[in-house]
């Protein structure tokens, strides 16, 4: 027979009371009406916020987007072939943002900031919203500085300045990502990560990808984590320049989020008290038969500050970069062009403007046509742009010259920005030296 004691029974009572920690914890749940097709309609959440993150039970995170008088629209960041309906979700009090450090340069992460590379997980100890709210006017500085994409078509005519957000825009297989690849890798003083890293620019270089297949609500997450990054490197007096290839894509993934939800479809430089850090924005836009006056690429040239348009017929008459001038505009990079470039660039301009009236003045655009060409994955520097040559083959000897036997030029152009009549003498000697080698050349 046990024996039962009062003051053992007590002495357990006492310390489970003891043990016990109430914890009060109120948390804004909601329940699963209906879901699909990378959308999902909730009743409850009465007090989410717009953008907020949202958890379901079995671990798929979502954005609310849609906040309506008796359901919450959430898009998935995921397939969510998991969520049942009935089942509950919960609201995390957090606004969709992304991790960010230093650790993310040369690195390949998808649009929820996590690497998809092989590489090993990143770390970072800070966050960024990625909808973080536009610096002010009174924070920011025009643009003054020019941003060298090495194409000598884009500096000359097109000047692009830190700060400024230039449009890229043509057809399919008109090289506007062989553009912008030239413009990232001209700032070190296809398999584009692979180009990147034979040519030493992923060091620093963040790859934000998601592929065809994606959910809409990735693709159209992808540009906002490119930015966010951008804003954290901006805001630690660094230059920074983003490249969103392609905002068509993007477009077409919103619209598609919008209709499900049922919804209407539908740059910075900062202070020198803020560091003078920037963000140059290269969207890239793609057409349809060259139409530029559809929906989309209207929209974006609206909201841009010039664009460059590339020509499926020039394409094809072997002229790369395929750029029209004739509708290709940069409003503010004007401002940032060196004193150099813009004494030399009449000779590009009067490329797009010849007088066909005389046949001296077409053969004179014919060479220039030749001036301005260039190979892909050859960007150029400032100072080898301001070089003058007749066709591409003494253009190219005439820069190995110059860089070999006259390195006054470089110095020169690269340290006063302007064209003085000792850089002008070196190149008049470089280009008679030149000439005549290049004759000797012919003769053989």
């Amino acid at each position: 027979m046990v024996t039962i004691r009062a003051d053992e029974i007590s002495n357990i009572i006492r310390e489970r009371i003891e043990q016990y920690n109430r914890e009060v914890k109120i948390v804004n749940t909601g329940t699963v009406l209906q879901v699909g097709d990378g959308i999902a309609r909730i009743h409850g959440l009465d007090e989410v916020m717009a953008g907020e993150l949202v958890e379901f039970e079995e671990g798929t995170i979502g954005i609310a987007l849609n906040l309506e008088s008796n359901n919450v629209g959430v898009v998935l960041m995921g397939d969510g072939l998991m969520i049942q309906e009935g089942s509950s979700v919960k609201a995390t009090g957090k606004i969709a943002q992304i991790p960010v450090s230093e650790a993310y340069l040369g690195r390949v992460i998808n649009a929820l900031a996590k690497p998809i590379d092989g590489r090993g997980e990143i770390s970072a100890s800070e966050s960024r919203l990625i909808e973080s709210p536009a610096p002010g006017i009174i924070s920011r500085r025009s643009v003054y500085e020019p941003l060298q994409t090495g194409l000598i078509a884009i500096d000359s005519m097109i000047p692009i300045g830190r700060g400024q957000r230039e449009l890229i825009i043509g057809d399919r297989q008109t090289g506007k990502t062989a553009v912008a690849t030239d413009a990232i890798l001209n700032q070190q003083g296809q398999n584009v990560v692979t180009t990147f890293q034979e040519r030493g620019a992923m060091e620093y270089t963040i790859v934000v990808a998601e592929t065809a297949d994606s959910p809409a609500t990735l693709q159209y997450l992808a540009p906002y984590t490119g930015i966010a990054l951008a804003e954290y490197f901006m805001y630690r007096e660094r230059h920074t320049l983003i490249i969103y290839d392609d905002l068509s894509k993007q477009a077409q993934a919103y619209r598609q989020m919008s209709l499900l939800l049922r919804r209407p479809p539908g740059a910075a430089k900062s202070s020198s008290q803020l560091g003078e850090g920037s963000m140059t924005a290269l969207p890239i836009v793609e057409t349809q038969s060259g139409d530029v006056s559809a929906y989309i690429p209207t929209n974006v040239i609206s909201i841009t500050d010039g664009q460059i348009f590339l020509s499926a017929d020039l394409f094809n008459a072997g002229i790369r970069p395929t750029i029209n001038v004739g509708i290709s505009v940069s409003r503010v990079g004007s401002a940032a062009q060196i004193k150099a470039m813009k004494q030399v660039a009449a000779f590009a301009q009067f490329a797009s403007d010849l007088d066909k009236a005389t046949q001296n003045q077409l053969a004179r655009g014919q060479r220039l046509l030749e001036l301005l060409k260039q190979s892909q994955s050859a960007p150029l520097t400032v100072a080898e742009q301001i070089k003058i040559g007749q066709v591409r083959k003494f253009l190219v000897e005439l820069r190995t010259y110059l860089k070999t036997n006259k390195p006054q030029f470089q110095e020169i152009i690269s340290s006063t920005k302007t064209f003085t009549e000792e850089a002008e003498t070196l190149l008049k000697d470089a280009i008679q030296d030149q000439m005549e080698r290049f004759r000797l050349q012919e003769q053989l």
